[in-house]
């Protein structure tokens, strides 16, 4: 399929130099977009980039979730409470169980690495 668009000269420039990866890019792109734009997503996103960061022990024990996330959350549980989850609630709800579960492991894994720290810098 041939679409045709107008874009702005230096976005136009850019693409110019990629043309063959094109396709990709477009592809990428829009799984980016389709998955900010999916409700809930973007708690989780902002979590796994920060982890993609792939910070400090001490980074990681003080994470704490976003207002916006720890929002999302709130919302579910007194949905949960009241009215139940529709089946797409309850597949957000069970992936922010298991990013829970994540985030408990990889702060386990910094006190474990702190731990060892402290231990070789005083041993």
């Amino acid at each position: 399929m041939q679409v045709t668009f107008n874009l702005p000269d230096d976005v136009a420039q850019r693409v110019n130099a990629l043309e063959n990866c094109l396709p990709q890019i477009l592809e990428l792109g829009l799984r980016e977009f389709e998955a900010i734009t999916h409700v809930g997503f973007s708690g989780i996103a902002e979590v796994l980039e920060f982890l993609a960061t792939l910070p400090t022990p001490e980074e990681i024990i003080a994470l704490r979730p976003s207002p916006a996330l720890q929002t999302q959350i709130q919302t579910l549980l007194e949905k949960n409470r009241t009215v139940g989850l529709t089946p797409d609630e309850e597949k957000i709800w069970q992936s922010y169980e298991y990013l829970e579960h994540l985030v408990r492991m990889a702060k386990a894994k910094a006190l474990l690495k702190l731990k060892d720290y402290s231990s070789t810098k005083t041993g």
